[in-house]
């Protein structure tokens, strides 16, 4: 098969528990690794989560175990790149399980490319979204609209790597005083975080952006999709 005909299975989910989410990428990547499963988008959106990567600054939380629960946020330290971002409600989240030997990318241009699918999507509403020098993401002037935190899982039964986790991109308003303002998001203190709905003053839903920018992914990776496939809610850990 060429590049060009690698099929895509492309799902999206309304909403969906982080810790089912990770355990259903875990799944693709080993089935992927296997041959046993077309590479794979998925799109979704989680109830409010904190999650904590591999750099491990837990003082980066500013919550206490009691505030957390008050606000119905759950917390989970994981193993992709990066330090600590908010998941919630009105942020599409996007998980990309690629074979990176098919791809033919290294590992810093898959970065690069996943943060361009945004800028590309982005400029479609006439959003300048660009890069900062030493932070992954897209940005638009100082403020952070998407984040990019990435796994690169070494393949078992052929050469290369099968990636995991992803991006988030803020779509909705208000992001920032729902989950953003309980942590110093990235580590970074001195930028905030805006979305597409505090830029535009339009407020998508997160099924439209999703088959937005699905063409766009299509045609950054050179695969191809029958277009998103709905599924379920599945809103529990």
């Amino acid at each position: 098969m060429s590049q060009t005909e690698r099929a895509l299975d492309a799902r999206y989910y309304p909403m969906i528990g982080y810790g089912e989410a990770w355990e259903l990428q875990k799944r693709l990547v080993r089935a992927i690794d296997e041959g046993k499963q077309d590479e794979a988008l998925l799109l979704l959106q989680h109830p409010p989560t904190y999650t904590i990567g591999s750099q491990r600054h837990p003082e980066h939380l500013l919550l206490s175990e009691e505030e957390l629960a008050k606000r119905g946020i759950s917390v989970f330290q994981i193993d992709r790149g990066g330090d600590i971002t908010y998941h919630g409600p009105g942020q599409l989240v996007g998980y990309p399980l690629l074979y990176l030997d098919a791809v033919g990318l290294d590992l810093h241009a898959y970065l690069r490319s996943l943060e361009q699918i945004i800028i590309d999507w982005l400029g479609e509403y006439g959003i300048v979204g660009g890069r900062k020098e030493e932070y992954t993401g897209v940005w638009v002037g100082e403020e952070k609209i998407a984040a990019i935190g990435v796994k690169f899982n070494k393949c078992r039964h052929r050469r290369g790597f099968v990636t995991s986790h992803g991006f988030a991109l803020n779509l909705h308003a208000g992001l920032a005083e729902s989950g953003f303002a309980g942590i110093i998001p990235c580590g970074i203190q001195q930028y905030g975080v805006t979305s597409l709905a505090e830029l535009t003053g339009r407020e998508l839903t997160l099924r439209q952006a999703a088959a937005e920018l699905l063409p766009h992914f299509c045609r950054m990776f050179g695969v191809r999709s029958a277009g998103l496939e709905d599924q379920a809610d599945a809103h529990h850990e």
